[in-house]
């Protein structure tokens, strides 16, 4: 079979098509090449695997692409790992779910060391002042987007405004929050589909592929082992309590219900890694993101350099350098199998899931929430960024974040504007932004000691 036609084979026909040699190298080439957050990576695999290489169908791809959006993790990552499975079977989907990611996450750690052992360097400093204000406007622009695409209805609209209540002021956890807004997308889409924006379904199930069950389990089942062996050796070897244990823990539980892409888990995380384990500071976390935007790979990398600094700092009995990679290695492991778990035990299910109208309706139920959660994200951001002086204030159920307005830092507040004329008014990139507001923020360190 010729690779015009092997859109319409099996993973197993497919493999006679399209040699797995050079699949590999695709794969690689575009985990080093995949900037600009999971828009730009999709993009990018839609012009390589589609329109030049032909080894999918459009169809296929969008097919693909729908369903993985139905499951927790970074989506981009999901759709690389599913389109190798369908070229290659398990070794397609894991030579392209892990050359995906391992470019950007050697590049991260890299950029890791370089930022412990590099503050106070006026230059990196100076880089890093003038990066928080891009990351401003690189959130407000992901609100914008995933808004405009999201909310199409007024009940829509409604759990948008829900779920920022509930996490803004409630303290409510993400997972609560997740959950609460995929039952009421499930029990909408039963009765009224048209609140969510659904039509109603024209083509019928597919036909169930032949032992799908087994193929689930036995991916379920070496998929979990795999998951959990760093963070169980972890616990026989240095203990329950330790820094390492808690960063398996935490971002294992994170993978799992990171419905809407990295922006969606970012406030839940920042402040969880902020304000419960101490791991890092604010600026820290707009630091991470704003070098995160910067690297190929997957934007949820970010989880990768908070594991980074959680493990620096309470290092023993290894060297700071030493726990860092090792907490770095971690985070990386239990943020990415997950998804590829849920990847190689769905995928005999995909077109069942594609027809399932409720599904459907529970995703964009959860779609709909994450924009809410990212409001959030964009008005914590927006103070820690902005005002020397922000602090969680607590009454009965209520939370709420006080600042004063005088402790406003006009310098980061005149680079915010400046960032937010050069995307919205100019439409520039994100990484020319990036690298403008890097250059004045080393401007900015050296004439006035920013």
């Amino acid at each position: 079979m010729d690779g015009s036609n092997s859109s319409q084979a099996s993973p197993k026909e497919s493999a006679g098509a399209v040699p797995f040699s050079e699949a590999f190298r695709v794969w690689f080439m575009i985990g080093c090449i995949g900037f600009g957050g999971p828009a730009g990576q999709i993009a990018l695999m839609h012009r390589i695997l589609v329109d030049e290489k032909k080894w999918v169908d459009e169809a296929r791809f969008l097919h693909a692409l729908n369903f993985c959006m139905l499951l927790p993790g970074p989506e981009a990552q999901k759709l690389a790992t599913y389109v190798g499975w369908l070229l290659h079977g398990t070794r397609g989907g894991l030579a392209a779910g892990i050359l995906f990611v391992l470019p950007g996450a050697f590049v991260m750690l890299a950029i890791s060391l370089l930022y412990v052992l590099g503050r106070g360097v006026p230059v990196v400093d100076g880089a890093l002042f003038g990066i928080k204000a891009a990351v401003l406007v690189i959130v407000v622009e992901a609100l914008i987007r995933i808004g405009r695409r999201s909310l199409k209805t007024r009940l829509l609209i409604g759990l948008a405004g829900l779920a920022f209540i509930g996490i803004f002021f409630l303290d409510l956890p993400f997972p609560l929050i997740v959950a609460a807004a995929a039952l009421a997308g499930y029990l909408a889409a039963r009765s009224s589909p048209a609140l969510l924006g659904l039509k109603a379904l024209a083509e019928a199930p597919a036909e169930p592929v032949p032992g799908r069950w087994r193929r689930a389990a036995v991916a379920t089942g070496t998929g979990l082992v795999l998951w959990w062996a760093p963070v169980a050796l972890v616990v026989v070897m240095l203990g329950p309590s330790h820094v390492l244990v808690d960063i398996g823990m935490f971002f294992s539980k994170l993978a799992v219900v990171s419905f809407g892409g990295a922006y969606a888990l970012l406030a839940y995380m920042a402040q969880e890694a902020v304000e419960s384990y101490r791991w890092m500071t604010a600026p820290e976390m707009v630091d991470g993101l704003g070098l995160a935007e910067t690297l190929p790979g997957p934007l949820i990398k970010i989880t990768q350099f908070v594991g980074f600094l959680g493990a620096y700092r309470d290092a023993a009995p290894f060297s700071p350098i030493a726990a860092g990679v090792i907490g770095s290695a971690m985070t990386t492991w239990v943020t990415f199998v997950p998804p590829m778990l849920l990847i190689f035990a769905g995928a005999p299910f995909i077109e069942q899931l594609r027809s399932n109208q409720r599904l459907s309706g529970a995703l964009a139920a959860i779609t709909a929430a994450v924009v809410g959660v990212i409001l959030n994200l964009t008005v914590w951001f927006v103070l820690h960024v902005l005002f020397a002086n922000v602090e969680e204030v607590r009454a009965g159920w209520l939370r709420w974040f006080a600042f004063d307005p005088l402790t406003l830092d006009l310098r980061a507040t005149a680079l915010a504007l400046l960032a937010a004329v050069l995307a919205f008014r100019l439409h520039r990139g994100l990484l020319e932004i990036i690298l403008v507001m890097s250059v004045l923020g080393v401007i900015l360190r050296f004439a006035m000691g920013a």
